[in-house]
Protein backbone atom coordinates (compact mmCIF):
# COMPACT_ATOMS: atom_id res chain seq x y z
CA UNK A 1 0.00 0.00 0.00
CA UNK A 2 1.14 3.17 -0.84
CA UNK A 3 0.33 6.46 1.68
CA UNK A 4 1.56 9.87 1.68
CA UNK A 5 0.57 12.75 3.87
CA UNK A 6 1.19 16.41 1.87
CA UNK A 7 1.33 19.65 3.88
CA UNK A 8 -0.06 22.98 2.59
CA UNK A 9 2.50 24.94 4.90
CA UNK A 10 0.51 28.27 4.08
CA UNK A 11 -2.43 27.03 5.69
CA UNK A 12 -1.38 24.40 7.82
CA UNK A 13 -3.69 22.02 6.00
CA UNK A 14 -2.59 18.44 5.36
CA UNK A 15 -4.18 16.03 2.43
CA UNK A 16 -3.28 12.41 1.87
CA UNK A 17 -2.53 9.84 -1.29
CA UNK A 18 -3.28 5.92 -0.27
CA UNK A 19 -2.70 3.97 -3.17
CA UNK A 20 -2.98 0.01 -4.19
CA UNK A 21 -3.14 -2.08 -7.28
CA UNK A 22 -2.74 0.73 -9.66
CA UNK A 23 -5.82 3.12 -8.01
CA UNK A 24 -5.46 5.59 -5.72
CA UNK A 25 -7.71 7.80 -3.67
CA UNK A 26 -6.82 11.47 -2.22
CA UNK A 27 -8.53 12.68 0.86
CA UNK A 28 -9.30 16.82 1.33
CA UNK A 29 -7.36 17.71 -1.38
CA UNK A 30 -6.27 21.08 -1.40
CA UNK A 31 -6.64 23.43 -4.31
CA UNK A 32 -3.45 23.02 -6.28
CA UNK A 33 -3.41 19.67 -7.06
CA UNK A 34 -0.13 19.50 -9.30
CA UNK A 35 1.36 16.96 -6.56
CA UNK A 36 -1.21 14.82 -6.71
CA UNK A 37 -0.79 14.17 -10.51
CA UNK A 38 2.53 13.89 -10.23
CA UNK A 39 2.54 11.41 -7.08
CA UNK A 40 0.46 9.81 -9.76
CA UNK A 41 2.26 9.31 -12.60
CA UNK A 42 5.59 8.06 -10.50
CA UNK A 43 3.89 5.90 -8.37
CA UNK A 44 1.85 3.97 -11.68
CA UNK A 45 -1.83 4.46 -10.18
CA UNK A 46 -4.81 6.33 -11.47
CA UNK A 47 -6.80 8.80 -8.76
CA UNK A 48 -10.10 7.37 -8.66
CA UNK A 49 -11.19 8.23 -5.92
CA UNK A 50 -11.84 11.76 -3.74
CA UNK A 51 -12.86 11.82 -0.35
CA UNK A 52 -13.65 14.63 2.01
CA UNK A 53 -13.77 14.68 5.77
CA UNK A 54 -16.32 17.56 5.71
CA UNK A 55 -17.29 20.79 3.97
CA UNK A 56 -14.08 22.84 4.45
CA UNK A 57 -14.07 26.78 5.65
CA UNK A 58 -10.49 27.48 6.11
CA UNK A 59 -9.90 26.75 2.06
CA UNK A 60 -11.27 26.04 -1.30
CA UNK A 61 -11.24 22.07 -2.44
CA UNK A 62 -9.34 21.14 -4.72
CA UNK A 63 -11.83 18.35 -5.26
CA UNK A 64 -13.26 19.75 -8.54
CA UNK A 65 -10.01 20.37 -10.24
CA UNK A 66 -8.90 16.63 -9.71
CA UNK A 67 -12.17 15.17 -10.72
CA UNK A 68 -11.83 17.10 -14.42
CA UNK A 69 -8.07 15.95 -14.40
CA UNK A 70 -8.49 12.34 -13.86
CA UNK A 71 -12.43 11.79 -13.70
CA UNK A 72 -12.28 10.73 -10.32
CA UNK A 73 -15.67 9.43 -8.23
CA UNK A 74 -16.29 12.52 -5.30
CA UNK A 75 -16.95 11.12 -2.13
CA UNK A 76 -18.63 13.57 0.60
CA UNK A 77 -20.41 12.62 4.26
CA UNK A 78 -24.24 13.07 4.12
CA UNK A 79 -25.36 16.16 4.15
CA UNK A 80 -27.72 18.97 2.11
CA UNK A 81 -26.93 21.79 -0.21
CA UNK A 82 -24.35 20.37 -2.51
CA UNK A 83 -24.44 21.44 -5.91
CA UNK A 84 -22.13 18.98 -7.62
CA UNK A 85 -21.74 15.39 -8.16
CA UNK A 86 -21.08 13.07 -6.02
CA UNK A 87 -21.69 9.74 -3.66
CA UNK A 88 -21.88 9.64 -0.24
CA UNK A 89 -20.14 7.30 2.38
CA UNK A 90 -22.20 7.44 6.05
CA UNK A 91 -21.12 6.21 9.24
CA UNK A 92 -19.82 2.34 8.39
CA UNK A 93 -19.67 2.71 4.94
CA UNK A 94 -16.38 2.08 2.69
CA UNK A 95 -14.57 1.76 -0.36
CA UNK A 96 -12.03 -0.47 -1.36
CA UNK A 97 -9.54 -1.39 -4.01
CA UNK A 98 -6.39 -3.36 -3.70
CA UNK A 99 -5.07 -4.22 -0.56
CA UNK A 100 -6.79 -1.01 1.24
CA UNK A 101 -10.44 -0.48 2.68
CA UNK A 102 -11.48 3.40 3.72
CA UNK A 103 -14.17 3.06 5.66
CA UNK A 104 -16.21 5.84 7.01
CA UNK A 105 -16.29 7.28 10.75
CA UNK A 106 -18.95 9.62 11.56
CA UNK A 107 -17.65 12.32 14.06
CA UNK A 108 -19.96 15.72 14.37
CA UNK A 109 -18.50 18.18 16.36
CA UNK A 110 -16.16 20.87 13.58
CA UNK A 111 -19.13 20.69 11.54
CA UNK A 112 -22.22 18.39 11.70
CA UNK A 113 -21.39 16.35 8.60
CA UNK A 114 -17.61 15.56 9.79
CA UNK A 115 -16.40 12.15 8.83
CA UNK A 116 -13.01 10.58 9.63
CA UNK A 117 -11.60 7.82 7.95
CA UNK A 118 -10.57 4.60 9.00
CA UNK A 119 -7.61 3.11 7.03
CA UNK A 120 -6.83 -0.84 6.72
CA UNK A 121 -4.35 -2.20 5.15
CA UNK A 122 -5.23 -5.80 4.48
CA UNK A 123 -1.97 -7.22 3.27
CA UNK A 124 -0.75 -6.71 6.84
CA UNK A 125 -3.73 -7.53 8.75
CA UNK A 126 -7.47 -7.18 9.51
CA UNK A 127 -7.41 -4.12 12.21
CA UNK A 128 -8.01 -0.51 11.10
CA UNK A 129 -3.93 0.55 10.57
CA UNK A 130 -4.25 4.47 10.64
CA UNK A 131 -7.42 6.95 11.11
CA UNK A 132 -7.19 10.20 9.01
CA UNK A 133 -9.00 12.02 11.16
CA UNK A 134 -9.53 15.31 9.63
CA UNK A 135 -10.59 18.01 12.01
CA UNK A 136 -12.13 16.08 14.89
CA UNK A 137 -8.84 15.18 16.83
CA UNK A 138 -5.06 17.11 15.81
CA UNK A 139 -1.84 16.02 17.61
CA UNK A 140 -1.59 17.81 21.01
CA UNK A 141 -5.36 18.97 20.17
CA UNK A 142 -9.39 19.06 19.08
CA UNK A 143 -10.93 20.92 16.44
CA UNK A 144 -12.85 24.16 17.12
CA UNK A 145 -16.31 24.39 17.52
CA UNK A 146 -17.68 27.31 16.53
CA UNK A 147 -17.70 27.51 12.64
CA UNK A 148 -20.44 25.72 11.16
CA UNK A 149 -23.35 25.81 14.90
CA UNK A 150 -23.07 27.42 18.69
CA UNK A 151 -20.16 26.53 19.71
CA UNK A 152 -21.50 24.61 22.79
CA UNK A 153 -23.57 22.76 20.67
CA UNK A 154 -20.51 21.80 18.66
CA UNK A 155 -18.43 21.23 21.26
CA UNK A 156 -21.30 18.58 22.98
CA UNK A 157 -20.82 16.44 19.75
CA UNK A 158 -17.35 16.61 19.42
CA UNK A 159 -17.16 15.11 22.96
CA UNK A 160 -18.67 12.27 22.44
CA UNK A 161 -16.81 11.97 18.90
CA UNK A 162 -13.91 12.09 20.59
CA UNK A 163 -15.15 8.88 22.70
CA UNK A 164 -15.67 6.98 19.77
CA UNK A 165 -11.84 7.56 18.55
CA UNK A 166 -10.14 6.51 21.88
CA UNK A 167 -12.01 3.39 21.61
CA UNK A 168 -9.83 2.37 18.79
CA UNK A 169 -6.68 0.36 19.92
CA UNK A 170 -3.51 2.54 20.81
CA UNK A 171 -1.96 1.04 17.58
CA UNK A 172 -3.82 2.96 15.55
CA UNK A 173 -1.76 5.94 13.27
CA UNK A 174 -3.51 9.70 13.80
CA UNK A 175 -2.92 11.78 10.60
CA UNK A 176 -4.47 14.81 11.22
CA UNK A 177 -6.51 17.57 9.24
CA UNK A 178 -4.46 20.03 10.02
CA UNK A 179 -0.81 20.52 11.59
CA UNK A 180 -0.04 23.88 13.79
CA UNK A 181 -0.35 27.23 12.29
CA UNK A 182 -4.41 26.44 11.09
CA UNK A 183 -7.00 28.32 12.26
CA UNK A 184 -9.15 25.20 12.76
CA UNK A 185 -7.65 24.54 16.38
CA UNK A 186 -5.89 26.22 19.09
CA UNK A 187 -2.07 27.57 19.69
CA UNK A 188 -1.45 24.06 21.35
CA UNK A 189 -1.93 22.43 17.87
CA UNK A 190 1.57 20.47 17.29
CA UNK A 191 3.46 20.84 14.19
CA UNK A 192 3.84 17.19 14.29
CA UNK A 193 2.45 15.40 11.12
CA UNK A 194 0.72 12.86 13.27
CA UNK A 195 0.62 10.36 16.28
CA UNK A 196 -1.11 7.54 17.47
CA UNK A 197 -4.76 7.05 19.81
CA UNK A 198 -2.19 5.99 22.66
CA UNK A 199 -0.23 8.85 22.65
CA UNK A 200 -2.92 11.15 22.04
CA UNK A 201 -4.89 9.50 24.61
CA UNK A 202 -2.06 9.70 27.59
CA UNK A 203 -1.22 13.08 26.55
CA UNK A 204 -3.55 15.22 24.63
CA UNK A 205 -5.08 17.27 27.57
CA UNK A 206 -8.43 17.88 26.32
CA UNK A 207 -9.36 13.98 25.68
CA UNK A 208 -8.58 13.41 30.00
CA UNK A 209 -11.32 15.29 30.77
CA UNK A 210 -14.42 12.65 31.07
CA UNK A 211 -16.88 15.59 32.52
CA UNK A 212 -18.89 16.65 29.44
CA UNK A 213 -19.33 20.17 30.80
CA UNK A 214 -16.14 20.47 32.19
CA UNK A 215 -15.06 19.81 28.61
CA UNK A 216 -17.55 22.05 26.38
CA UNK A 217 -15.96 24.44 28.80
CA UNK A 218 -12.58 24.32 27.91
CA UNK A 219 -13.56 23.53 24.63
CA UNK A 220 -15.63 27.07 23.94
CA UNK A 221 -13.01 28.81 26.14
CA UNK A 222 -10.50 31.91 24.43
CA UNK A 223 -11.70 30.62 20.86
CA UNK A 224 -9.63 32.75 18.54
CA UNK A 225 -11.47 34.81 16.38
CA UNK A 226 -13.26 32.92 13.32
CA UNK A 227 -10.75 32.86 10.34
CA UNK A 228 -11.79 35.59 7.93
CA UNK A 229 -14.03 35.30 4.76
CA UNK A 230 -14.98 31.43 5.97
CA UNK A 231 -18.50 31.61 5.17
CA UNK A 232 -17.84 32.64 1.67
CA UNK A 233 -15.77 29.63 0.97
CA UNK A 234 -17.86 26.93 2.87
CA UNK A 235 -20.16 28.35 0.16
CA UNK A 236 -18.14 27.92 -2.47
CA UNK A 237 -17.41 24.81 -1.67
CA UNK A 238 -21.14 23.54 -1.98
CA UNK A 239 -20.55 24.05 -5.07
CA UNK A 240 -20.90 24.09 -8.19
CA UNK A 241 -17.44 22.24 -8.92
CA UNK A 242 -14.37 24.94 -9.85
CA UNK A 243 -12.83 22.50 -12.09
CA UNK A 244 -10.21 25.18 -13.55
CA UNK A 245 -7.73 27.73 -11.73
CA UNK A 246 -7.49 31.36 -12.93
CA UNK A 247 -5.66 32.17 -16.25
CA UNK A 248 -2.77 34.64 -14.76
CA UNK A 249 -2.39 37.00 -17.48
CA UNK A 250 0.79 39.39 -17.42
CA UNK A 251 -0.66 42.73 -17.56
CA UNK A 252 0.65 46.24 -18.40
CA UNK A 253 1.32 48.83 -16.25
CA UNK A 254 -1.32 50.71 -17.98
CA UNK A 255 -3.74 48.39 -17.63
CA UNK A 256 -3.08 47.79 -13.88
CA UNK A 257 -3.90 51.17 -13.54
CA UNK A 258 -7.61 50.83 -15.45
CA UNK A 259 -8.59 48.18 -13.48
CA UNK A 260 -7.58 50.30 -9.93
CA UNK A 261 -9.61 53.04 -10.63
CA UNK A 262 -12.14 50.85 -11.22
CA UNK A 263 -12.29 49.68 -7.88
CA UNK A 264 -9.49 46.06 -8.14
CA UNK A 265 -7.46 45.61 -5.50
CA UNK A 266 -3.10 44.98 -5.94
CA UNK A 267 -1.65 42.41 -3.66
CA UNK A 268 1.60 43.27 -3.20
CA UNK A 269 3.69 39.81 -2.26
CA UNK A 270 6.97 41.90 -1.50
CA UNK A 271 8.98 42.06 1.86
CA UNK A 272 7.42 45.23 3.79
CA UNK A 273 10.74 46.98 4.11
CA UNK A 274 10.15 47.21 0.31
CA UNK A 275 6.83 47.66 -0.23
CA UNK A 276 7.35 50.69 2.65
CA UNK A 277 9.86 52.11 0.40
CA UNK A 278 7.54 52.25 -3.09
CA UNK A 279 4.26 50.96 -3.67
CA UNK A 280 1.66 51.58 -5.79
CA UNK A 281 -0.76 53.71 -4.42
CA UNK A 282 -3.45 51.53 -2.26
CA UNK A 283 -1.96 48.32 -2.83
CA UNK A 284 -2.50 46.01 0.21
CA UNK A 285 0.90 44.42 1.46
CA UNK A 286 0.89 40.49 1.99
CA UNK A 287 4.13 39.16 1.80
CA UNK A 288 4.90 36.05 0.60
CA UNK A 289 7.34 35.61 3.32
CA UNK A 290 5.66 33.20 6.19
CA UNK A 291 2.70 31.05 6.40
CA UNK A 292 -0.73 32.20 5.78
CA UNK A 293 -0.74 34.63 2.42
CA UNK A 294 -4.06 33.81 1.47
CA UNK A 295 -5.58 34.21 5.09
CA UNK A 296 -3.92 37.43 5.73
CA UNK A 297 -4.83 39.01 2.30
CA UNK A 298 -8.90 37.66 3.24
CA UNK A 299 -8.72 39.93 6.52
CA UNK A 300 -8.02 43.02 4.60
CA UNK A 301 -9.34 42.50 0.98
CA UNK A 302 -12.83 41.92 -0.39
CA UNK A 303 -12.36 38.82 -2.01
CA UNK A 304 -15.06 38.69 -4.29
CA UNK A 305 -13.55 42.58 -5.99
CA UNK A 306 -11.32 41.90 -8.99
CA UNK A 307 -7.58 41.35 -7.85
CA UNK A 308 -4.19 42.07 -9.42
CA UNK A 309 -0.89 40.76 -7.46
CA UNK A 310 2.64 41.66 -7.72
CA UNK A 311 5.59 40.55 -6.23
CA UNK A 312 9.47 40.46 -6.03
CA UNK A 313 9.43 38.59 -9.30
CA UNK A 314 6.36 37.08 -11.56
CA UNK A 315 7.09 33.77 -10.11
CA UNK A 316 6.69 35.01 -6.53
CA UNK A 317 3.38 37.29 -7.81
CA UNK A 318 1.80 33.89 -9.08
CA UNK A 319 2.56 31.87 -5.54
CA UNK A 320 0.48 34.52 -4.58
CA UNK A 321 -2.19 34.73 -6.23
CA UNK A 322 -2.60 30.63 -5.96
CA UNK A 323 -2.89 31.34 -2.16
CA UNK A 324 -5.10 33.99 -2.87
CA UNK A 325 -6.90 31.17 -4.72
CA UNK A 326 -6.87 29.04 -2.23
CA UNK A 327 -9.15 31.14 -0.24
CA UNK A 328 -11.63 32.09 -2.49
CA UNK A 329 -10.36 34.62 -4.50
CA UNK A 330 -11.93 34.21 -7.12
CA UNK A 331 -12.13 37.28 -9.53
CA UNK A 332 -8.03 37.42 -9.94
CA UNK A 333 -7.35 39.34 -13.00
CA UNK A 334 -3.38 39.10 -13.53
CA UNK A 335 0.06 39.88 -12.22
CA UNK A 336 1.33 43.23 -12.83
CA UNK A 337 4.09 42.74 -15.75
CA UNK A 338 7.26 43.31 -14.74
CA UNK A 339 6.41 44.30 -10.87
CA UNK A 340 7.19 47.54 -9.79
CA UNK A 341 9.91 48.12 -11.48
CA UNK A 342 8.13 47.85 -14.74
CA UNK A 343 5.50 50.44 -12.87
CA UNK A 344 8.23 52.40 -12.45
CA UNK A 345 9.90 52.28 -15.92
CA UNK A 346 6.15 53.37 -17.04
CA UNK A 347 5.85 56.75 -15.08
CA UNK A 348 3.34 55.74 -12.78
CA UNK A 349 2.93 57.26 -9.20
CA UNK A 350 4.64 55.29 -6.66
CA UNK A 351 4.20 55.90 -3.12
CA UNK A 352 6.46 55.73 0.29
CA UNK A 353 5.99 55.00 4.47
CA UNK A 354 8.34 55.64 6.90
CA UNK A 355 9.66 52.08 7.96
CA UNK A 356 11.82 51.71 11.18
CA UNK A 357 13.11 49.13 13.32
CA UNK A 358 12.76 48.35 17.18
CA UNK A 359 15.73 49.97 18.36
CA UNK A 360 14.16 53.55 16.40
CA UNK A 361 10.98 52.78 17.15
CA UNK A 362 11.88 52.65 20.87
CA UNK A 363 13.11 55.77 20.87
CA UNK A 364 10.36 57.41 19.58
CA UNK A 365 7.66 56.12 22.16
CA UNK A 366 9.91 56.63 25.16
CA UNK A 367 9.98 60.32 23.44
CA UNK A 368 6.10 60.01 23.27
CA UNK A 369 6.21 61.44 19.59
CA UNK A 370 4.65 58.46 17.86
CA UNK A 371 1.41 56.43 19.21
CA UNK A 372 1.21 52.46 18.84
CA UNK A 373 -1.37 50.64 16.89
CA UNK A 374 -0.81 46.50 18.07
CA UNK A 375 -2.15 44.28 15.53
CA UNK A 376 -1.41 40.80 16.94
CA UNK A 377 -3.60 38.26 18.40
CA UNK A 378 -6.05 38.80 21.79
CA UNK A 379 -3.45 35.93 23.39
CA UNK A 380 0.29 37.71 22.01
CA UNK A 381 -1.72 41.18 23.78
CA UNK A 382 -2.49 39.61 26.96
CA UNK A 383 1.15 37.95 27.56
CA UNK A 384 2.78 40.93 26.98
CA UNK A 385 2.16 45.01 25.18
CA UNK A 386 3.14 48.21 25.35
CA UNK A 387 0.81 50.49 28.03
CA UNK A 388 -1.29 52.83 25.97
CA UNK A 389 -1.48 51.33 23.12
CA UNK A 390 -4.40 50.62 20.74
CA UNK A 391 -5.40 46.74 20.22
CA UNK A 392 -7.12 45.42 17.20
CA UNK A 393 -6.23 42.34 15.92
CA UNK A 394 -5.43 41.96 12.16
CA UNK A 395 -8.52 40.16 11.55
CA UNK A 396 -11.00 43.29 13.08
CA UNK A 397 -9.19 46.00 11.92
CA UNK A 398 -10.93 46.87 8.54
CA UNK A 399 -14.27 47.25 10.67
CA UNK A 400 -12.34 49.20 12.76
CA UNK A 401 -10.47 52.23 11.45
CA UNK A 402 -12.90 54.20 12.58
CA UNK A 403 -11.58 53.66 16.15
CA UNK A 404 -7.98 53.82 14.64
CA UNK A 405 -9.15 57.34 13.84
CA UNK A 406 -10.14 58.42 16.87
CA UNK A 407 -7.11 57.13 18.68
CA UNK A 408 -5.27 59.02 16.91
CA UNK A 409 -3.78 62.34 18.76
CA UNK A 410 -1.92 64.10 15.92
CA UNK A 411 1.28 62.43 16.09
CA UNK A 412 2.48 59.69 13.71
CA UNK A 413 0.86 56.32 14.28
CA UNK A 414 3.52 53.05 14.56
CA UNK A 415 2.04 49.62 14.11
CA UNK A 416 3.55 46.78 14.56
CA UNK A 417 3.00 42.89 15.94
CA UNK A 418 5.32 39.97 16.28
CA UNK A 419 7.91 40.10 13.31
CA UNK A 420 6.03 42.77 10.74
CA UNK A 421 4.15 40.74 8.20
CA UNK A 422 0.86 41.54 10.33
CA UNK A 423 2.25 45.36 10.88
CA UNK A 424 2.76 45.69 7.41
CA UNK A 425 -0.70 44.54 6.17
CA UNK A 426 -2.05 46.70 8.54
CA UNK A 427 -0.29 49.74 7.25
CA UNK A 428 -1.24 49.28 3.83
CA UNK A 429 -4.90 49.08 4.83
CA UNK A 430 -4.66 52.50 7.14
CA UNK A 431 -2.91 54.00 3.93
CA UNK A 432 -5.50 53.15 1.77
CA UNK A 433 -7.98 53.76 4.30
CA UNK A 434 -6.88 57.61 3.36
CA UNK A 435 -4.71 57.62 7.23
CA UNK A 436 -1.57 59.04 6.08
CA UNK A 437 0.97 59.77 8.92
CA UNK A 438 1.73 55.48 9.28
CA UNK A 439 4.73 54.58 10.42
CA UNK A 440 5.80 50.57 10.08
CA UNK A 441 7.72 48.74 12.72
CA UNK A 442 9.76 46.16 10.77
CA UNK A 443 12.66 43.81 11.43
CA UNK A 444 10.81 43.08 14.75
CA UNK A 445 7.68 43.15 16.65
CA UNK A 446 6.10 44.01 19.90
CA UNK A 447 8.29 41.99 22.16
CA UNK A 448 11.36 43.42 21.04
CA UNK A 449 10.32 46.92 22.19
CA UNK A 450 11.22 46.00 25.53
CA UNK A 451 15.23 44.85 24.63
CA UNK A 452 15.10 48.64 24.15
CA UNK A 453 13.91 50.36 27.24
CA UNK A 454 10.08 50.22 26.30
CA UNK A 455 7.74 48.96 29.28
CA UNK A 456 5.82 46.22 28.27
CA UNK A 457 2.96 44.85 30.79
CA UNK A 458 0.92 41.61 30.55
CA UNK A 459 -3.19 41.19 31.17
CA UNK A 460 -3.75 42.20 35.05
CA UNK A 461 -0.14 43.54 36.00
CA UNK A 462 0.51 47.01 36.59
Amino acid sequence: MFFRQLLHGDLGCASYVVADGGVGAVIDPKWEIEEYLQLAREHSFAIAHVLETHNHADHLSGRGRLAAATGATIYVPPQTGLDFPHKTLADGEAIEFGSVRIEALATPGHRPEHTAYLIYDRGRGEQPWALLSGDSLFVGDIARPDLAVEAAEGARALFSSLKRLLALPDHVQVFPGHVGGSLCGSAAMSQAPGSTIGYERRFNVLLGLTDEAQFVERATAGLAPQPPNFKRIVELNRGPLITSAAALDRLEPAEVAELLSAGATLIDGRAPADWAAAHVPGSLNVTIAGAAVGTRAAAAAEPAAPTVVTAASEADAERVARRLEAVGFRDLRGILAAGIDGWRRAGMALASIESVDPTALAQRLRARTVSLLDVRDREEWRAQHVPGSLHIPLVSLAARLGDVRAHIDGAPLAVGCGHGNRAALAASLLRRAGIERVILLRDGGIADLGRHGVKLVGEGSG
